[in-house]
């Protein structure tokens, strides 16, 4: 198992030495439990040319002493009195948690705050950052964080235009506002994630909770109208027809034929009666649905976009919602959507 830490002189020893007797890179970051790429900069910054006396041949070489000149000369550059200091904990404990649990500088916070981590060191989630940026951390770069550190672009807003077909149902336009402002649990958008072209046909039916942020995926074989029904009939069957009312009040939707069926989905398949309501997007206006697009970039992370969904198990689409779910949020204050969710139902006297 790969241990994130710096280098110390004594280890930068003991490269030399096996270096000299032959020792490849690899098997060197394994006796040293870090990762080859740690090795590589490493040798990298303890390299120097000597002249062969025999072959007159510039030889390169690693000097463990050279290699630790530029490393204290590296710090100094960073300024004086880095926060972080000779924390090696917290160090350690960011660099592993952006790694494994593939998040962003922020989203440690959370997990160290779930965790009850307490460390000697406290630093902001901007120094987090700027150490990355600027390369103090050994083992990650700008490439680990999500979206390699660049902030996405805010939605820009055009002008509406005209749909290709009318609406199946309800415009946004109607829609309360305690569900525009997120203030009511219970109100939902719907999306589909799709397999690559000339793929397969099977997708993900991807549903958010507006005020939570909390996640259903679904594993569907294709985006037919028919296959969204029942898929809101099983979820609906297996919470029965109260509660499915309760937690799912509304659904917020685009104009995609998936979602074409505005009654049938309305309609329970367990009493006679309507178990939510649908409200349609304007076209071309995705930001409508802020919610879902943010999470399908979620999704894309861990199934990029050319994925064929048909050899996606339904276990691993488990694992990406319960990763989703669990990432702790700035929004709620670095608390999970999984834990607001379960609050909410607390509240109703319900559970998960």
């Amino acid at each position: 198992m790969r241990v994130f830490k710096h280098l110390n002189f004594t280890d930068r020893l003991r490269i030399e030495k096996w270096k000299k007797e032959g020792m490849r890179t690899r098997e060197i970051a394994e006796k040293l439990r870090v990762d080859p790429s740690t090795v590589y900069r490493e040798l990298k910054r303890g390299s120097y040319d000597r002249l062969n006396g025999t072959t007159w041949e510039l030889i390169q070489t690693y000097s463990p002493d050279i290699a630790e000149q530029r490393y204290q000369a590296n710090l100094r550059e960073k300024g004086p009195g880095l926060k972080i200091g000779k924390d090696h904990e917290l160090a350690a404990y960011i660099e592993r948690t952006i790694v494994e649990q593939d998040c962003s500088s922020a989203a440690v916070y959370g997990y160290a705050m779930e965790q009850g981590k307490v460390f000697k060191t406290h630093i902001s989630i901007p120094t987090i950052y700027n150490y990355i940026k600027k390369g103090v951390f050994l083992n990650i770069t700008q490439e680990a964080l999500p979206r390699h550190g660049v902030h996405k672009n805010e939605y820009k807003k055009v002008k509406k235009k005209k749909a290709a077909r009318a609406p199946a149902g309800e415009s946004i336009e109607k829609r309360p506002e305690e569900i525009q402002s997120r203030e009511e649990f219970g109100h939902w958008e719907m999306d589909t994630v799709y397999s690559g072209k000339k793929k397969s046909t099977t997708a993900l039916l991807v549903l958010t909770e507006r005020k939570t942020r909390n996640e259903k995926i679904i594993l569907v074989p294709n985006r037919r109208a028919e296959t969204t029904v029942r898929a809101l009939d099983a979820i609906e069957r297996k919470l029965g027809a109260e509660k499915f009312g309760t937690i799912y009040k509304s659904i917020t939707v685009d104009n995609g034929t998936e979602f074409a069926m505005a009654d049938e989905i309305e309609r329970s398949c367990l009493i006679d009666g309507q178990r939510t309501k649908v409200y349609y997007c304007h076209p071309y206006s995705s930001w409508e649905r802020g919610s879902n697009e943010n999470v399908n970039g979620m999704i894309r992370r861990k199934h990029p976009k050319g994925t064929d969904f048909s050899k996606v198990t339904p276990e691993e689409i488990a694992a990406t919602e319960a990763w989703i779910n669990n990432y702790p949020r700035k929004i709620h204050g670095y608390k999970s959507a999984a834990a607001m969710f379960r609050q909410c139902l607390r509240e109703l006297g319900l559970t998960a």
